[in-house]
């Protein structure tokens, strides 16, 4: 059963040559709308899960040449794309914002360790865990104009609510991987078992409303097509009463097998229909629309979540990849062909199964033979053409590998997968890709869907789950009925904030919350002057330089900030060598107040050289620019937006947002994974300073794990808050955590660790007196639920929601904060599991939707809290870029953006 909340990380990342297949980027005001205020880097590279597959004995184990890591898409702090005639872009710019956030129902995510587990001891799934403090009498906020809503949910109307029996079956000899089969395998004997009651079979697990004879039974199955026979055992494993938290698994399973009964193909773990795919014949692409489902107890009723999704199908394999880059590798084609393939991840033809590319051994090829699981041996090309009647043409191919994941491991797969590239169909967009304005246009015409038709799509899915003969008879079977319409509510609209200027100047934040045009011509709240500064840029693009640097002059004067002209500096060459020898003999000469350089193109390895350099090594404000941003038709809204960046960057702040709440520490923690070192994670965690928020402390700490949990938190906490003291001479009566990164089946080692360090490391800051009262607060994007109005459109910024859709054994609520101008909104998710302040729920809720106008590199809202977008932002140009801590010189500035 499809998660339908925490999950998404588990996916890959989809911003790179390694694209998950069913994840385009949304092409929108210049790149990855998740990620507003970065460059896409060269070199990005996703990590999607492998499957089974045909694999090599364990002992023949490749030395992986390295593995292209998961990385999101960056932009840098001021190389802002072309066409944007906005102040920056937005969470929100190119449409609404699907469960990972790019407005397509194209699901994302960052391939770290999230998903479900099971926590030791205990008797539920770790995802249904009670959070919600018990004293807490209500969850439901009163403040805000109520509004009909309606959410991509189906009630179910009748349950089956019988004793289910659940049965484990295993295949001897194991060679047979394909779900139809096994079930062919034991349908006639399960029929005559049964007596022609229902069974539910998912390959493994096996559950009946009958229990068998005897709990344990075997017989002899014969595959049809070739007369191969296997020892099928069928042993009996527990029943499971209506009342048993896994009983809604069962639901699961009938619901996934409904949606193959509708002619649909499974592909990973979700389901698509090839007949409705929509071709792109100048680009040689397949864009198959699909379902994501999922089935869980809500509030008051059993739900079914349906959320539209769509994979994105390469007509070309993988050895026309290697074939390519033969082509243009200059006699170093196995070094071009690994840089191309590894990380990526591929289809096979046969069994339509995604792999994740490891490595590519040179030394095997199609003659190479492998040992089965009987002890005989055998060549990939016979395996091939006798299993799946597939003839391998060219014998000479080098042969992929794919590292199978853990619980594969633990079923009795062997380590690695070998896959012949022929066979391979190439999955995602890669950055060239990507980089085509026509073929992401093409792509996002088709991707990307607004309310209305999103609606519309639901409700066919809807219907024909009440149509098709064999769905009806399936689920009448075990007793389960759909309501025919969308689940409706109330839900709440939070009144609108003010935003505070200079010069004790307010003004409202808009309609569509976008105060751009206010910002442009008011004071900042916060500037800093700008007198010494140095501008590096090569000698050949020093004219248009000067150009923007006079807009960027000139901008700031608009918002009453006072820039002097800076210093000029020109260099003959742009290789890395010639900016890094220039900046050490500026900063030699004294720290300027800022350093800005100018950039030809955006070469990911010479952006990280600067960084390093103004970061790590010194502590100087630094900003880049490109030159194509130079010479953009909106150079002046860009350079506006230049200006306010440097202006954060120097302690400043561009605006305000009243919160009457004082005493108050706001800290935001996000983790983000290493490219180099695929081990290792760097934590990051921005904290409030002042009543404004607009002062932050940053710190950053490394941890091996490779997951998104920090052992270092409490430290880092602690030194927050000694910086609170030293700017406030007080320390915070409350504190309030927001914690990105953390997947369900992560909060009990959130709450048993990291909130427990925090707990311990408190009394010994605040030396006897009184411990401020802790939140925390799991904040969470990547999810599948959609709202809309009464009338199929998006809601309104502001829109909350606690009821209804929200869930018995949490503290949650769901907030839409930003608006979208294409596409469909998607509401972020905020789970309290931790609580002991006396806010009411009105006062966490509004303050969560003040904090997300608080981020200052978008003139407007985002989808989550400002300290979380920070702690972001900070994480990722570390596991990217910097690969190290920041100096000590830059830990209460926003350097970062």
């Amino acid at each position: 059963m499809s998660q339908q909340q925490g999950g998404g990380r588990g996916r890959a990342r989809a911003t790179s040559r390694g694209r998950a297949p069913n994840q385009p980027a949304t092409q929108g005001r210049g790149g990855d709308p998740r990620r507003p205020e970065a460059e896409r880097r060269p070199g990005q590279s996703a990590a999607p899960t492998p499957q089974p597959g045909p694999s090599a004995q364990s002992q023949q184990q490749p030395v992986f040449s390295g593995r292209a890591s998961s990385r999101k898409a960056v932009r840098d702090d001021a190389s802002i794309a072309a066409g944007v005639s906005r102040m920056t872009i937005s969470d929100t710019t190119s449409g609404g914002n699907d469960d990972n956030g790019n407005g397509n129902g194209i699901p994302i995510g960052r391939g770290a360790l999230r998903g479900k587990r099971i926590v030791e001891g205990a008797l539920v799934p770790a995802e249904l865990m009670q959070t919600r403090n018990p004293s807490l009498r209500s969850k439901k906020g009163t403040s805000g104009a109520y509004v009909k809503l309606c959410a991509n949910y189906f009630r179910l109307k009748s349950v089956t609510n019988w004793c289910l029996y659940h049965y484990n079956v295993s295949f001897n000899p194991s060679t047979e991987d394909r779900v139809f089969v096994k079930k062919q395998l034991i349908r006639d004997r399960l029929r005559e078992l049964t007596q022609g009651t229902g069974f539910l079979f998912d390959g493994n697990s096996l559950f009946l409303s009958v229990k068998l004879p005897q709990d344990t039974m075997e017989f002899v199955a014969v595959r049809s097509y070739d007369e191969a026979q296997f020892q099928v055992t069928i042993q009996f494993t527990n029943d499971l009463q209506p009342s048993d938290y896994h009983y809604l698994q069962v639901f699961g399973i009938l619901v996934r097998k409904c949606l193959g009964s509708l002619n649909l193909q499974l592909i990973g773990r979700n389901y698509f229909d090839k007949v409705a795919k929509s071709d792109i014949p100048r680009f040689n692409l397949s864009l198959w629309p699909g379902y994501i489902t999922s089935i869980r107890q809500h509030e008051e009723d059993i739900l079914m979540c349906a959320e539209i999704t769509t994979k994105v199908m390469r007509q070309d394999t993988a050895l026309e990849l290697a074939r390519s880059c033969r082509g243009t590798s200059g006699g170093n084609f196995q070094d071009a062909f690994k840089k191309a393939i590894i990380g990526t991840s591929v289809m096979t033809r046969y069994n339509d199964r995604n792999y994740r590319v490891d490595d590519v051994d040179f030394s095997m090829n199609p003659l190479s033979e492998f040992d089965t699981k009987e002890g005989g041996k055998v060549k990939y090309v016979d395996y091939y053409k006798n299993k799946y009647n597939v003839v391998i043409k060219d014998l000479k191919q080098p042969l992929l590998v794919s590292k199978s994941k853990a619980r594969e491991i633990r079923a009795g797969q062997r380590d690695f997968v070998y896959l012949v590239p022929e066979l391979c169909l190439m999955t995602g967009l890669t950055d060239e890709m990507v980089s085509n304005i026509q073929l992401m246009k093409a792509v996002a015409e088709i991707t990307r869907v607004g309310p209305g038709e999103r609606i519309d799509r639901l409700m066919k899915l809807n219907e024909r789950f009440r149509s098709v003969p064999q769905v009806v008879a399936d689920l009448k079977q075990w007793n389960l009925s759909l309501d025919s319409k969308l689940v409706q509510f109330e839900g709440r609209i939070l009144p609108a904030f003010k935003i505070e200027a200079g010069n004790k100047l307010t003004y409202p934040s808009g309609e569509h919350v976008d105060w751009t045009k206010e910002l442009r011509s008011n004071a900042q709240y916060c500037s800093r002057d700008l007198r010494n500064w140095v501008v590096l840029v090569p000698d050949r693009i020093s004219q248009n330089a000067q150009t923007f640097v006079g807009l960027v002059v000139k901008a700031a004067a608009g918002m009453k900030m006072k820039f002097a002209p800076p210093r000029l500096v020109t260099i003959q060459g742009d290789r890395i060598s010639d900016y890094v020898t220039e900046i050490d003999r500026i900063l030699s000469q004294g720290l300027p107040e800022l350093l800005m350089c100018f950039l030809p193109n955006n070469k990911a390895d010479r952006y990280a050289a600067i960084k390093k350099k103004c970061y790590v090594d010194r502590a100087v404000a630094n900003q880049v620019i490109l030159d194509r941003t130079t010479q953009n038709k909106g150079a002046l809204s860009i350079a506006t937006k230049v200006a306010i960046q440097m202006n954060c960057k120097m302690g400043g702040a561009p605006w305000a947002v009243p919160v009457p709440l004082k005493h108050l520490m706001v800290v935001g923690f996000d983790v983000n994974h290493d490219t180099n070192q695929k081990e290792r994670s760097f934590g990051a965690l921005v904290a409030s300073l002042n009543n404004s928020y607009s002062r932050y402390f940053s710190a950053i700490s490394a941890h091996k794990d490779g997951g998104e949990l920090s052992r270092d938190f409490s430290l880092q906490m602690a030194a927050a808050l000694r910086q609170y003291k030293q700017a406030n001479n007080a320390l915070p009566e409350r504190i309030v955590i927001y914690r990105d990164g953390v997947g369900e089946g992560q909060i009990p080692y959130v709450k048993d660790t990291e909130i427990a360090a925090v707990k311990h490391v408190l009394p010994q800051i605040y030396a006897g007196t009184q411990v401020p009262k802790l939140v925390v607060v799991v904040v969470t994007k990547r999810i599948n639920t959609r709202i809309f109005t009464a009338r199929g459109r998006n809601p309104e910024p502001g829109t909350v929601v606690d009821d209804v859709i929200t869930f018995p054994h949490k503290y949650d609520f769901f907030l839409v904060s930003q608006t979208v101008r294409q596409g469909t909104v998607s509401p972020t998710s905020y789970n309290v599991i931790h609580d002991e302040c006396d806010f009411a729920p009105d006062h966490l809720q509004r303050l969560t939707y003040a904090l997300t106008h608080l981020y200052y590199n978008w003139s407007g809202t985002v989808r989550v809290p400002a300290p979380c977008q920070y702690a972001h932002k900070l994480a990722y140009l570390v596991g990217t870029l910097l690969h190290q801590s920041p100096c000590d010189g830059m830990k209460q500035l926003l350097y970062f953006l």
